[in-house]
């Protein structure tokens, strides 16, 4: 991924790895000042080892589900296999440990744009109505455990400006959908000489007109629901196993903000970030540091080994090396234009 960014700006790519290596690094130290290593590991040695494969599944499990939901957001385009949209969804997600910079959503995309010939384009395209409805969801979330729980000043002031952002996106995307309507009206393309959006552009939000209007759209959003859920159950079976005896929406609220905090230019597999965010997660619940900065070392390493070795068998599986994956992740934007110039 690094290298991709080098070739066309070589000033920005170096900069983002910089803060990324940077923010990792600053967050991790930060997680272990004034940590107690001795008492750390006499809380591991007492952690409840079912409870860990139940949160280990559970997480895997809601990538499956994933992959479910990208096979219904595709359907317009065609009939994707199931099976070959978890591999690509578990090699994507192996990028995103190995590499920084988070490439596996580009690389899950090539995969499977190119076992299921689907134009790259409009899977990329999939990949972005993903991550909007996962907005929608976690905002609507946020704001109804608000009502039960007392997430304090700093993280009710980004609940807001989360749900104003959300708001905002939503009215876009309507204003899109209302000129798709009008322009598009019964005919699957628009006239060429009557459009005044550019050829890609037009291309771009057809496609993701027949994405939001299609039948499959519907199940989607309904795994959508499903997703976080299972990672919430995860995390929570996680915190049982430590000995955390926080109440389910005690793990919403810990999963939303490590996923706002991982959000952000990262190390490989978030590390450090994933830490930080964790414990300050806790801290919303009383968490003492020691015990909350065990917990999200555990809690990293043990819901990652999984998604590793999963991960690595899906990527060989694809047909892939470690050094194929960085080669055609460096050339998957190039690729997604030409693919939309010749649509």
């Amino acid at each position: 991924m690094s290298e991709l960014i080098q070739n066309k700006n070589p000033g920005r790519p170096r900069i983002l790895l910089i803060l990324g290596y940077g923010l990792a690094s600053i967050c991790l130290v930060w997680v272990l000042h004034d940590f107690h290593l001795v008492k750390a590991l006499r809380e591991i040695a007492n952690v409840d080892w079912k409870w860990v494969v139940v949160g280990m599944a559970c997480d895997v499990f809601s990538y499956g589900i994933q992959a479910l939901r990208w096979k219904f957001l595709l359907a317009p385009f065609g009939k994707v296999r199931l099976s070959r949209s978890i591999r690509a969804v578990y090699s994507g997600l192996f990028a995103n440990i190995i590499l920084p910079l988070r490439p596996g959503e580009i690389l899950r995309s090539y995969v499977l744009s190119d076992s299921e010939d689907i134009r790259l384009g409009r899977v990329l395209g999939s990949v972005g109505v993903e991550r909007f409805v996962d907005l929608v969801i976690a905002t609507a979330a946020l704001a109804i455990v608000s009502l039960f729980v007392d997430l304090r000043g700093r993280i009710e002031r980004v609940a807001y400006i989360l749900g104003i952002v959300t708001l905002v996106l939503l009215a876009i995307a309507g204003v899109m959908i209302l000129y798709l309507e009008i322009k598009l009206g019964s005919t699957p393309q628009p006239d060429a000489k009557r459009r005044r959006l550019p050829g890609r552009v037009m291309a771009v939000l057809t496609d993701l007109h027949a994405m939001g209007t299609a039948p499959s759209f519907y199940p989607a959003v309904l795994t959508s629901l499903l997703i976080p859920f299972f990672q919430v159950l995860g995390l929570w079976a996680m915190m049982h196993s430590y000995g955390l005896e926080l109440s389910f929406l005690a793990a919403v609220v810990v999963l939303l903000i490590i996923n706002l905090g991982v959000s952000l230019p990262n190390a490989p597999a978030n590390v450090g970030s994933y830490q930080l965010f964790c414990v300050l997660g806790l801290s919303v619940f009383q968490t003492e540091k020691t015990t909350a900065t065990g917990f999200s070392i555990f809690a990293f390493l043990a819901l990652t080994l999984p998604l590793v070795l999963l991960g690595f068998a899906a990527l060989l599986r694809s047909g892939l090396s470690l050094r194929s994956m960085r080669e055609k992740v460096s050339g998957m934007p190039r690729q997604a234009l030409e693919s939309d110039s010749q649509a």
